[in-house]
């Protein structure tokens, strides 16, 4: 029997990804950043990750951006220069802003347009009395950004065991909301614990998980009913990524293992013994060349056959920061 990849489409970049990649290309681009600076400064400065991917922070940096984490890390001439700062696509606090603000500092911000969403629920919420229990995870970039928009009144949770924690009378006003990058089986367990206790307790008008999050653990879920083990193309540090391998773990229950991989560099070909099928899907930001490039490995492990699983054609597009549209 020939040996298969089974693809998950969708898989890989969002539009939120893509804008924040984008974003910093741009600049880039316009700096003409291959001429060195007379003042020795780099033609953008990037806070955190701009998305969770190693190799495209590496590939951006090559390029000449540099990334900080924190903006004292950025000198006091840069912001007199008018070098841009670029916010990443998981968000900021408003105490970041500030800060960018008392500096006099050229942010372009690019927030994800589904994680600032949440923020102005945060912030719509707040106005009208609320207190809101958020489920995210803790020192996620986009959980602290979020939290930052009212840290007395956002209280995060990560899991159903943590509802326990939690001290709100009948008296008071409820409202649940959630990290856009978790999965949505994640999830439901912590809103049933939270609906329990708390059976007051308000649900935004649409979900927080981002229609990309909710796609690709679709996808998978499908490509692992067909698989005997599962590769899922991703970092470490991108919550998405490490969602979309528990959610392929889950499908394959007993039958086989799903492996989180950089590239194909980390592949153990051990994990393939007795295999037929491999399913293959990636995080919401990974380049599709990381893929190829597994698949190629794959290929010369003898997996020559390749289908793919199609749920959802996905044209969602957002338009750059409008800081760069000016």
């Amino acid at each position: 029997m020939t040996k298969r990849i089974v693809l998950a489409d969708p898989r890989g970049f969002c539009a939120g990804v893509d804008r924040a990649i984008l974003t910093v290309r741009t600049i880039l681009k316009a700096a003409d950043s291959t001429r060195s600076r007379a003042d020795g400064l780099p033609p953008v400065y990037v806070r955190r990750q701009i998305v969770h991917n190693k190799h495209v922070v590496e590939e951006l940096a090559q390029q000449g951006a540099v990334f900080v984490q924190e903006l004292s890390e950025i000198p006091d001439v840069a912001a007199a220069a008018g070098i841009p700062i670029v916010f990443s696509a998981h968000g900021v606090s408003p105490t970041v802003k500030a800060e960018a603000d008392r500096r006099g500092m050229h942010v372009v911000d690019a927030t994800c347009p589904l994680v600032g969403k949440v923020h102005r629920e945060v912030l719509r919420f707040v106005r009208a009395g609320y207190e809101i229990v958020y489920i995210g995870h803790k020192g996620h970039d986009e959980a602290v950004g979020v939290v930052g928009e009212s840290p007395e009144h956002v209280h995060l949770i990560e899991h159903a065991d943590d509802v326990a924690q939690l001290d709100f009378t009948p008296d008071m006003k409820l409202v649940l909301l959630s990290q856009t990058t978790l999965s949505v089986d994640e999830t439901a367990d912590t809103i049933a614990a939270l609906k329990d206790r708390f059976p007051w307790i308000e649900e935004p008008p649409s979900s927080d998980i981002c229609y990309a999050t909710s796609n690709r653990q679709a996808a998978v879920k499908l490509v692992a009913e067909q698989s005997d083990c599962v590769v899922i193309v991703g970092s470490a540090n991108s919550s998405n990524s490490v969602r979309l391998m528990e959610v392929a773990q889950d499908a394959l229950a007993q039958r086989g293992t799903a492996h989180r991989v950089d590239d194909a560099n980390e592949l153990d070909p051990a994990w393939f013994g007795g295999v037929e099928a491999v399913g293959v899907s990636s995080g919401a930001s990974v380049p599709d060349e990381l893929v190829a490039g597994v698949i190629d490995a794959l290929k010369a492990q003898g997996f020559t056959d390749v289908t793919t699983v199609e749920t959802i054609k996905e044209n969602m597009h957002f338009v750059l920061p409008a800081e760069l549209r000016r």
